[in-house]
């Protein structure tokens, strides 16, 4: 099993889940469409294939199934019960002598009896509630539905919609509570205003401490870090982007140039940077003032 996250562009929201890689099915739909003209389609009984029009576009979907268990997922944090308020005039109970004082007083109605506190509902249609609400009507006061990004190790990011969900609920308690779900989900890529850029290994050269000073002071943009980087256990990063990723992205597939958003960032070979950390991204080095002569 994989983890995969899923941040919803509007509002930042991270939203992750465990998913079953054998599941994982990509379907591209060219923009064809067959020959029409004022009486039908145009073929004929001779033709084996009908004759196709060029429309443009098409359709990427993507289809992914998820596992939802309460069992691999940490028990809620249960708050403390609240501390006893203690009496006026004193932090502890009143003395002996201070009950003599007092005088006799009349029986009072005896203390209430402690009530149990209710059991912890874990339901795990309350985790995959934030992934119905992705094909809901929610975004632009109704009029469409969010945009979300579809993070997987380090090959899979993807801006799309949810266009379809379909939830199998396994393993219910007494009380009819469901604590498993394998959910699947159809996503439909949508255009990314910041796609990553094709791998193209070209040899570059890094400028130096000053330039990345002057560079860091007049940046070219500033990209918000996606993902959880290296997982706290040591193992494999648990989806993310990488400094190589991102520099791809800016810098047309020149990935290399990772080392250069390090340098302007100051951070020491940083492969993984820490999500939400807003970058500099400088200017290429080949688009750098130089200093005109003396």
């Amino acid at each position: 099993m994989e983890r995969v996250a899923f941040i919803v562009e509007e509002t930042g929201e991270r939203i992750t889940c465990m998913l079953n890689p054998e599941h994982i099915v990509q379907r591209r739909i060219a923009g064809l469409a067959p020959r029409r003209s004022g009486a039908g389609i145009v073929a004929g009984p001779a033709r084996s294939d009908s004759p196709l029009l060029h429309t443009g576009g098409g359709r990427t979907e993507i289809e992914l199934q998820l596992l939802f268990d309460v069992g691999l997922l940490p028990p809620p944090i249960v708050p403390p019960p609240p501390s006893p308020i203690p009496a006026e005039g004193g932090a502890g109970a009143p003395s002996e002598v201070e009950l003599g004082e007092l005088g006799p007083t009349e029986p009072g109605p005896p203390p209430p009896a402690a009530v149990a506190p209710p059991p912890i509902r874990r339901d795990v249609r309350d985790h995959t509630r934030p992934l119905w609400q992705l094909a809901e009507n929610s975004a632009n006061g109704g009029r469409g539905v969010p945009h979300v990004r579809m993070v997987l190790g380090k090959e899979m990011n993807v801006l799309a919609v949810v266009e379809a969900l379909a939830e199998r609920f396994e393993q219910f308690d007494a009380s009819g509570t469901p604590k498993r779900s394998w959910l699947s989900m159809r996503l439909v890529r949508v255009p990314d205003p910041n796609p990553p850029a094709p791998e193209t290994p070209v040899p570059v050269t890094i400028p130096g401490a000053a330039a990345a000073e002057a560079a860091a002071a007049a940046p070219a943009a500033i990209h918000a870090v996606i993902g959880a980087g290296p997982s706290p256990a040591g193992g494999p990063p648990a989806g993310g982007e990488t400094l190589p990723q991102i520099a791809a992205r800016y810098f047309g597939g020149r990935s290399a140039l990772w080392r250069w958003i390090a340098e302007v960032n100051l951070l020491d070979d940083v492969i993984w940077p820490e999500p939400g950390r807003d970058l500099i991204i400088p200017s290429a080095p080949e688009n750098l003032p130089t200093e005109g002569p003396r």
